[in-house]
């Protein structure tokens, strides 16, 4: 529910307005003067819903214009001079909604159709004119339907407002990044490269030569080749200036295909009744099963790897195991990459497992929740 500047919840403003607007047609009616119409009984009850119907104004404001207009009608011909006050606040709220076309269709209506309510106490035409009159002045409906238009015009440019300057921060967020990105190649990938092409080439000697390669120059090895790939991530999280499509679940199995073109024997299971997630949803479970993927490449010395997806009707379950060197044990060692699949796990509201399986090898278990219903 929406809250204005006070921090009262919109829906209560709007019924506090409709009941006071009730209390002083009803006070009113009871203290003006009245024709003698045997239709009090019926006057009382219009004069308060005229009101209440107000109260749900934001919600429906054609049908209110309608009710409170049917129910001024109704109390002028029960004989009641009581001016129709919910009918402007229904203008204005029908205007502020959008709906001038049709809000000017039925003021000219309630124009036409209030002396003929009039009337049918009255029994004279000039009396009902001009109790008709006094009741609904063309003044008012017009300033009703101005303050209306107004502010409908300023809340349509509030918004335009914010929506220019969220465009300008993320188009501004967009230029950094590829600042930076530009920034790090022309900086580092450089100077990485020669560094991983020189200690490759000083290792290659040394074997060729048969000399033993001493435990540092391969370390300056692995470091420059582990620097490369961390860059390209990096540089490639940078670029993505959210224009292409990113991945998700369609894209898991590709994922697999890959391990098994490096010499994984990994595997892909489905289970549960496939329905729609969010992307949000598919997103992390991509990154989870990639991480996952490249962890045990690179760390775990496995043979094997299984990733399975299960879908229940509430959540999303991902589980990826391998036959790789971590026992039951040797606790996990925690890396930026396990941080970031616990991080995107937690955003959702989810759970998620890292640890080693008691059979031998690692396991990753994630559960991330699903609502269908929105």
């Amino acid at each position: 529910m929406s809250t204005g500047r006070t921090g009262v919840p919109a829906g209560v403003r709007d019924w506090a307005i409709a009941v006071c607007v009730a209390a002083t047609l009803l006070v009113t009616g009871l203290s003006g003067e009245r024709s003698a119409t045997g239709l009090d009984l019926l006057g009382y009850p219009l004069l308060v819903a005229g009101g209440l119907a107000l109260g749900a104004g934001r919600r429906a404001p054609v049908a209110v214009l309608a009710v409170t207009g049917l129910c001024a009608v109704g109390y002028q011909a029960a004989g009641f001079d009581v001016p129709a006050v919910a009918f402007l606040f229904a203008v204005y709220a029908a205007v502020r909604a959008g709906h001038r076309t049709l809000t000017v269709a039925a003021s000219v209506t309630m124009v036409a159709t209030l002396p003929l309510g009039a009337l049918a106490s009255l029994h004279d035409m000039g009396e009902a004119f001009e109790q008709a009159r006094g009741a609904l002045e063309i003044a008012w409906l017009v300033a009703a339907g101005a303050a209306g238009e107004a502010l409908r015009q300023a809340e349509r440019r509030a918004d335009e407002a914010e929506r220019t300057r969220e465009e300008t921060a993320r188009r501004r967020a967009d230029e950094e990044r590829l600042h930076i990105a530009r920034e790090l190649h022309d900086s580092l990938t450089h100077q990485i490269s020669i560094i991983k092409v020189q200690s490759e080439v000083a290792v290659h000697l040394a074997r060729r030569r048969g000399e033993q390669v001493p435990e540092t120059l391969l370390a300056i090895q692995q470091a420059g080749r582990e620097a490369t790939r961390e860059l390209r991530a990096t540089l490639e999280a940078l670029r993505d200036d959210d224009m292409t499509p990113p991945h998700g679940l369609e894209h898991v199995a590709e994922l697999v295909e890959r391990s098994r073109s490096i010499g994984l024997d990994a595997t892909l299971t489905i289970e549960g009744q496939r329905h729609d997630v969010p992307a949000a949803v598919g997103r992390t479970v991509y990154r989870i099963v990639q991480e996952s993927l490249t962890n045990i490449a690179r760390h775990a010395g496995a043979a094997t790897a299984s990733v399975c997806i299960d879908y229940r009707p509430d959540a999303l379950a991902i589980r990826v195991d391998d036959d790789g060197r971590a026992t039951a044990d040797s606790a996990p060692t925690p890396g930026v990459g396990l941080l970031g699949m616990r991080e995107r796990v937690t955003i959702l509201g989810g759970r998620l497992r890292a640890e080693p399986r008691s059979e031998g090898g690692f396991s990753v278990q994630a559960e991330l929740p699903v609502d269908r219903t929105s």
